[in-house]
């Protein structure tokens, strides 16, 4: 039986959230200094200029080889996953799809400019989350939509 691949679907997803993520990081490291803050939804959102040299919550600071390393073999992993497994499931390949524009719009700041541009500055439920960018994002609901296709997947077989 033949392969159905939504390539053009997934690769526009893809390219929308690198432009996406790439141009919302090149306003905020042009226009505002590390460390400035604005308020945009009082005690829950505000748009914050900061940098990250390591992963989520700065683990690993400073070890940009090993992220180089990590994050290529994390796009040809997600590559070949979406050849070999997604297959007929759009759902899965748009998953992907985030994953993959996730991975590569953070590794496009590490490679040029030896860290990463977080700005997204939220207190949900009085926890002040984590800054973070559009590609973190894209990650999380890449991660998210992957869980929840495995799930679907399974009770399918079951």
């Amino acid at each position: 039986m033949k392969k159905k691949y939504y390539v053009g679907i997934s690769l526009l997803v893809a390219f929308l959230i690198i432009v996406i993520d790439q141009v919302t990081k090149w306003i905020i490291a042009s226009s505002m200094k590390i460390g400035d803050s604005y308020e945009v939804i009082p005690n829950f959102l505000n748009i914050t200029s900061h940098r990250n040299n390591g992963a989520a919550w700065g683990i690993l600071s400073g070890k940009m080889f090993f992220f180089y390393i990590i994050t290529v073999i994390i796009l040809i992993v997600l590559v070949l996953f979406f050849i070999k497994e997604a297959q007929y499931n759009l759902f899965m390949q748009l998953a992907i799809s985030l994953l993959f524009a996730g991975a590569l719009g953070n590794f496009i700041d590490r490679l040029f400019n030896g860290e990463v541009v977080d700005f997204i500055d939220t207190n949900i439920f009085g926890y002040d989350f984590p800054i973070f960018n559009v590609a973190d994002s894209s990650l999380t609901i890449g991660v998210i939509l992957v869980i929840i296709a495995l799930l679907k997947d399974t009770t399918n077989k079951g």
